[in-house]
């Protein structure tokens, strides 16, 4: 039984993840990544505990529905409070979750066709 979710062509199906990279539509990055259901651009953020909302202006232009935030190997405690105030404004669901988790939810809500975006820091 195929139990690979149906994605449509030219999405960003995350394939992998690992120490130091995370493999998307066929590509391998070794950085921290900003993922959208059809493309993916570097991302250059602060360690994960100086994060501010500018970090984050790509996705306030995009408006996602949902924006996971991949906090690399671990989930040391809540994004900074002017992050989750600036996705509550914008009405974006902010879920912060270590980079493995995030990458797999980020799967499965795009095969759901969701409005979903993945920042995503290195494992």
């Amino acid at each position: 039984m195929d139990i690979t979710p149906t994605i449509a062509a030219g999405q960003s199906l995350v394939e992998g993840y690992g120490p130091g990279m995370f493999r998307i539509a066929g590509k391998v990055w070794q950085t921290p990544v900003l993922i959208w259901p059809d493309h993916v651009k570097l991302w250059s953020p602060p360690a994960y505990a100086d994060l501010t909302a500018s970090d984050l202006e790509p996705v306030f232009i995009t408006k996602p529905e949902v924006l996971l935030l991949g906090t690399g190997t671990s989930f040391p405690h809540l994004p900074p409070k002017d992050v989750r105030e600036a996705c509550r404004a914008a009405g974006v669901v902010l879920e912060a979750m270590d980079s493995g988790a995030a990458c797999r939810t980020f799967n499965v809500l795009l095969s759901e066709g969701r409005r979903v975006m993945a920042a995503l820091l290195l494992i």
